[in-house]
């Protein structure tokens, strides 16, 4: 890479520390969970237009039978009208009505060259945000104002690192060989919202696909690790039992538990063998059941999930959960709808690009460390966006930015250093100008 264009980025984003941290914090004031993210998505495609980018948005960059775990109209209907008395621009919102909150932009440089892709998560988790005087967006009034959503995995700085690349390309266009690609994506939280946007097609002209994650394997302000690999297959389901409500006591023979049905479920769901061909998981994290203790349960919800290293593994798993849920609602009588909430495929980085995210770390004074790969036992919904380049025959990479974070994720006091926003968008943007520069193809592995 020219290190006086790594040196020019640099400068530029020194710049920009005070609106990075300005638009984490005003993100992080109005979080939105998944597919309700309207003032974030407007803000989002506001400032790709005046940067000058080609933005789509709404229903041109998703398909819409292909969302997951989407909420109750009513649910995404009240959201649309605060995210309105919150400022977000009339214009913007109309083309986002019914949850489509995606955000594509697109920039074309002057000259010919590769075309890269990089995608921002913009939802918050279905969390609580602590109000204790210790918690730095509680005392410094930053913590969410909306009741039971908060950015507790850090995507309000994953959309402040996106928009700040969006500015580092904008100055380059004249220069640029090529077009890039920004994709901000609603639901990440799980795994609902990448393939409504994959199999709109958003990336399939991309040969490069770079993912990246504030905090998680690295809770180091200034560690780097250049390509996660092992990431888990999963898959989200919902299994509604209905049964017949009676009186406890006076008619029990009449009533049919989905309750005990359910509960039935839960204990053989955990006894689910383990799969010999990778990690294999499962868990029930949701029961919800009966409405008096002196009537039977007529209905019962249990959300639960299945991972596997593989589709195959995951699939396996998949599999022998709903015939469980199957046998126990059939011993207890019980009608049973199940349903996917959300999906994403297994994915690993490929060596190629790690090598070079290890060279634009390089140019960047803040990154003290950097460590080629580390393996996930988690799931992430940037899997779907690198299966899709990857088996169209690019490459792709899912970096962690490292960052000192005041509690684990998905948690009421989750927190991260902000000095990780700079660093993040210095990273990607040395990135994207050499893979840019120096195209990359399948044949470098």
């Amino acid at each position: 890479m020219a290190s006086g264009t790594a040196a020019a980025i640099a400068a530029q984003v020194d710049g920009l520390r005070t609106d990075l941290v300005g638009l984490r914090r005003d993100l992080h004031r109005h979080a939105e969970t998944a597919w309700t993210e309207f003032r974030t998505a407007s803000i989002v495609a506001g400032r790709l237009a005046a940067l000058g980018f080609d933005v789509s948005l709404g229903r041109k960059v998703m398909v819409a039978g292909a969302r997951m775990g989407v909420p109750a109209p009513d649910v995404i209907d009240a959201a649309f009208r605060r995210a309105r008395e919150e400022g977000a621009r009339a214009e913007l919102l109309s083309e986002m009505e019914g949850g489509f909150t995606g955000v594509v932009a697109r920039m074309t440089g002057a000259r010919p060259g590769p075309s890269i892709a990089f995608r921002f998560d913009i939802d918050a988790n279905d969390v609580n945000e602590s109000r204790e005087a210790a918690h730095v967006p509680a005392r410094e009034g930053f913590a969410s104002v909306h009741a039971g959503a908060m950015h507790a995995c850090g995507h309000d700085g994953h959309t402040t690192i996106g928009l700040g690349l969006a500015a580092v390309l904008a100055t380059l266009r004249a220069e640029w060989p090529g077009t890039v690609t920004l994709v901000f994506q609603p639901g990440e939280e799980g795994v609902r919202g990448a393939r409504a946007m994959v199999e709109a097609g958003v990336v399939d002209d991309a040969s490069v696909m770079v993912c990246c994650h504030l905090g998680a394997q690295s809770r180091v302000t200034g560690h780097v690790i250049g390509g996660i690999s092992g990431f888990l297959a999963t898959t989200k389901l919902d299994a509604v039992f209905t049964g017949a409500e009676s009186h406890a006591a006076l008619e029990p023979e009449t009533g049919r538990s989905a309750l005990l049905g359910a509960a039935t479920a839960v204990l053989n769901l955990h006894a689910i063998p383990r799969h010999s061909g990778g990690e294999s998981r499962i868990n029930v994290g949701v029961l919800q059941a009966g409405t008096g203790r002196n009537v039977t349960p007529g209905r019962a919800l249990l959300k639960l999930e299945t991972r596997g290293a593989t589709a195959a593994v995951n699939e396996y798993v998949e599999a022998r959960a709903r015939a469980v849920l199957a046998a126990a609602a059939a011993m207890h009588g019980l009608g049973i709808d199940i349903t996917i909430a959300g999906a994403t495929p297994s994915a690993s980085s490929d060596a190629a690009l790690i090598a070079r995210v290890r060279e634009a770390a390089a140019q960047v004074p803040e990154v003290t460390t950097f460590e080629d790969t580390a393996f996930a036992t988690a799931s992430d919904d940037g899997c779907a966006f690198m299966r899709r380049v990857q088996e169209r025959g690019g490459l792709a990479v899912f970096i962690i930015v490292g960052a000192a974070l005041a509690s684990g994720h998905h948690t009421p006091r989750f927190d991260f250093d902000e000095a990780a926003l700079p660093l993040g968008v210095k990273l990607l943007g040395s990135l994207a100008w050499d893979l840019a520069t120096r195209p990359l193809s399948r044949d470098a592995q």
